[in-house]
């Protein structure tokens, strides 16, 4: 599978931020620092947050053969919307 298209959410506070990692860490995505790449599952997502221009880009850059890259990326949206409220 080729990776996603990045995904880049603007606005996004240091706290916003913080509470996202926090989320993702809870689903077994360490976030951890502000860029990186991680994977669980078969599923491997980069990041890139940028607290002085409050922008962070997430990317799935694979997923394992029982699912698709736009599920993770539904999951990514819904978790960054959850984090916004």
């Amino acid at each position: 599978m080729a990776p996603s298209a990045p995904l880049v959410f603007s606005g996004i506070t240091a706290e916003q931020y913080t509470r996202l990692s926090a989320k993702a860490r809870s689903a077994g995505i360490d976030l951890t620092g502000n860029t990186g790449t991680a994977s669980k599952y078969g599923v491997e997502v980069t990041w890139n947050y940028r607290p002085e221009a409050q922008e962070l880009t997430l990317q799935c850059l694979k997923t394992p053969f029982f699912m698709s890259a736009a599920d993770v990326e539904a999951r990514i949206q819904s978790l960054v919307t959850e984090t916004r409220s």
